[in-house]
């Protein structure tokens, strides 16, 4: 067993750095002196800058896992032991599982082997594992997340159905495969998403798909029923991948401390220093929507931002909208707004609250929060009529809107 493997790290395509295991246990993550002397660098990530905006290049090392950045690119929960299992790789080694699934990352990192092996070293791998198993079938699955999703591409040729590719790289849909244990959970997604599309939020092109429209799909995924949702996928472009990074990754969250070190206050304020006044109003627009349908579940991973020019944050278009009340009841949001946690008191003297901590004009967070929730009270009525939400859900948003002080108070 070796007792140094490398992995390059490559933004755009060009190397800019390397994690490098030491005894099996250690990763170091250095960036190279190309990327450090580079001053119109692409940026990797807001957490690796200093408070005066300056490159950080000296990074702690860590034991037994990657350091938080990586490691929220990769999977989490059954989704992450399905693909270690297939790759043949303990679900805890995390930088094994960043060899075999690094080349279909979201945004524009890719990661390799800096020996060309596909697969890590024989005396790392599980015992008993899938020994022969081919890199491309493991590729497919690398979308971080806990849903089982992939991505895929087009198939004009299939009535517009969507194919797994048969080496997994690529692809400029993710899909999303109905859910054993939540009903029309697709459906809702959908709904949630072409809603907020309507009131003006910037959303990314969403499909009901037939599972007989999916080629390609694995084996031992279990017994489906229902529709899988299909999203364009926004770091993918016909000029090439455009660079993303999650919230947690911003503030240097292990991913399951996704509900824990931040509030809404905290990602408004980097919003507005790093994006601006009109991301901060979109910010506001989102956050006010997910409260008005009860989703509990936008944790930090469920913000991002993206690099158009690769070096300047902005918003990312929004994801993972889902009512989540009618699945497990809970008034409180993922994360706290700026005092509290509770949906039913995210009010107009919360948000001014937040508004004054993270700094923005509070003309421009309730103006922001006031016309989304006018919006909403117009377009909700046509939208129980004509978007596909099953009716418990409908009717579990309806009884959520009552208690919200949103809805009851004058901004």
């Amino acid at each position: 067993m070796p007792d140094v493997s490398v992995l390059d790290v490559l933004l755009y395509g060009e190397q800019i750095g390397t994690l490098t295991l030491v005894q099996g246990s250690r990763s170091l993550f250095a960036f190279n002196k190309a990327y450090i002397d580079n001053p119109e660098r692409p940026t990797l990530s807001l957490s690796f800058k200093d408070q005066f905006g300056q490159l950080l290049t000296e990074i702690p090392p860590t034991n037994t896992r990657v350091p938080p950045f990586f490691a929220n690119l990769l999977p989490e929960g059954p989704l992450r032991e399905y693909l270690a299992k297939q790759a043949g790789v303990n679900e805890k080694r995390e930088f094994f599982l960043l060899w075999v699934l690094g080349q279909d990352l979201p945004g524009a990192l890719t990661i390799r082997p800096a020996d060309g092996e596909a697969l890590p070293p024989s005396g790392y791998r599980e015992a008993g594992g899938a020994r022969n198993t081919r890199r491309g079938n493991v590729l497919r699955f690398s979308l971080a997340g806990v849903q089982l999703k992939f991505s895929a591409v087009k198939n004009a040729g299939k009535n517009g159905g969507l194919t797994i590719p048969a080496e997994g790289v690529g692809g400029s849909w993710i899909v999303k495969l109905p859910s054993e244990r939540f009903v029309a959970l697709p459906e809702n997604e959908f709904s949630m998403m072409t809603l907020a599309g309507r009131l003006g939020i910037d959303v990314p092109e969403v499909q009901l798909i037939e599972l007989d429209a999916i080629e390609g799909l694995p084996e031992g995924i279990g017994h489906l029923q229902g529709q899988a949702l299909a999203i364009r996928r926004f770091d993918r472009t016909e000029a090439g991948p455009v660079h993303i990074e999650d919230f947690a990754q911003v503030f240097s969250a292990w991913p399951e401390d996704k509900y824990k070190p931040a509030s809404a206050k905290n990602i408004a304020t980097v919003i507005g220093i790093e994006a601006g006044d009109d991301a901060a109003a979109e910010f506001i627009r989102r956050l006010v929507f997910n409260t008005l349908i009860g989703n509990a579940d936008m944790h930090l991973k469920n913000w991002s931002l993206i690099y158009p020019d690769q070096r300047t944050a902005a918003l990312a278009p929004a994801y993972d909208f889902v009512s989540t009340i009618p699945y497990i009841p809970d008034e409180l949001a993922a994360i706290k707004y700026a005092r509290t946690k509770r949906m039913s008191e995210l009010s107009f003297d919360e948000l001014r609250y937040l508004a004054a901590k993270a700094r923005l004009p509070e003309k421009l967070v309730v103006a922001a929060a006031a016309e989304t929730v006018a919006r909403f009270r117009d377009g909700w009525g046509e939208a129980r009529k004509d978007l596909p939400m099953d009716v418990s859900v409908a009717e579990a948003i309806e009884t959520h809107m009552k208690q919200l002080a949103l809805l009851t108070e004058k901004a």
